[in-house]
């Protein structure tokens, strides 16, 4: 563990109570003896998502409009406030620090109690989110792979990471804070019926998109610090890299070949002219069927998703 004796924590304004109370080698130990259970909760949700989809074919979907404003709200309030606490850090930590500080040191959960506890929320907020597709099976939406793939991989990668105290963490934690802030505030206007305009949706994932990017420049970037500086100057492990790069170019890739068929091939075109038309109608009917009003998490609306495939049936 690096032991330092400058002081790198950002000048917050006010700092909670439970943000100060944070011992992060209370949590750490907690994660080393209890983290392989990320396995076995992967392996329910499968079951359950699944088994769901099997539960719900011959039935009427549910609505759960009220449900559905109230979990998107709660997320994107705690998306954002995770963001207002964890990129101060990180912004304070290029300032006066630098890159290599910022990829290899994790002064920002082993000196900074204000962005080690966001982190810890972190890392266990990766397991309630799964409960993003319960509303998917029970909305009878179409469940794409990328949905239940990333919301795996993340939650198995986040709780490996920090048990390692993976340094470079603090850019992928507030990466996916800011994202997310702006992502499940969207879906929960668009769930209450604000209609914001649809370009946000691309917006959204060309931020995702840029997040991959980001993602796998750092890793490349910390193996060439861990070989240049040593591995005790680097406090990440060259698998953690591995795996690290592996799942941000899968995430690149799967969200680099939605946003083409969504937005630039010419099916997506007219699937976007048809979804316009069909949230048209849904705006003018109160009534009208869940399948026609819900969006996916992360590419954008599930109406359109479901018309991009029939266009490339056609």
């Amino acid at each position: 563990m690096i032991n330092m004796d400058i002081s790198v924590t950002p000048n917050y304004s006010y700092i909670f109570d439970f943000e100060n109370d944070f011992i992060h080698q209370r949590t750490r130990k907690w994660m080393l003896a209890n983290w392989t259970w990320v396995f076995y909760y992967c392996g329910i949700y499968m079951a359950v998502i699944f088994g769901g989809q099997h539960f719900m074919q011959n039935r009427a979907s549910f609505k759960l409009r009220g449900p559905l404003i109230i979990w998107n709200t709660l997320l994107a309030m705690f998306s954002i406030m995770g963001a207002a606490r964890t990129a101060p850090e990180l912004l304070h930590v290029l300032r006066h620090y630098g890159l290599f500080h910022s990829v290899c040191v994790p002064s920002y959960i082993e000196q900074d109690r204000v962005c080690g506890f966001w982190t810890w929320l972190f890392v266990l907020s990766k397991l309630p989110e799964l409960g993003d597709t319960i509303f998917i099976v029970l909305r009878k939406q179409p469940l794409i792979f990328l949905h239940w793939y990333h919301h795996i991989t993340v939650l198995i990668y986040s709780w490996f990471s920090y048990t390692e105290y993976t340094s470079s963490a603090r850019w992928f934690i507030v990466m996916n804070y800011c994202v997310h802030s702006v992502m499940y505030s969207y879906y929960a206007l668009k769930a209450a019926r604000f209609n914001p305009p649809r370009f946000i949706s691309m917006i959204i994932t060309s931020l995702q998109l840029t997040q991959m990017i980001i993602g796998c420049a750092i890793n490349v970037w910390a193996n060439g610090f861990l070989k240049t500086h040593g591995t005790q100057s680097c406090n990440i492990s060259q698998r953690n890299i591995n795996l690290s790069i592996a799942m941000y170019f899968s995430y690149f890739v799967l969200f680099a070949r939605f946003f083409y068929k969504a937005y630039l091939s010419p099916g997506g075109h007219k699937s976007r002219r048809m979804a316009a038309s069909l949230a048209a109608q849904n705006t003018a009917k109160l009534s009208s069927p869940p399948n026609a009003e819900s969006h996916s998490k992360y590419v954008g609306d599930e109406a359109q998703a479901a018309y991009l495939r029939k266009a490339k049936a056609q």
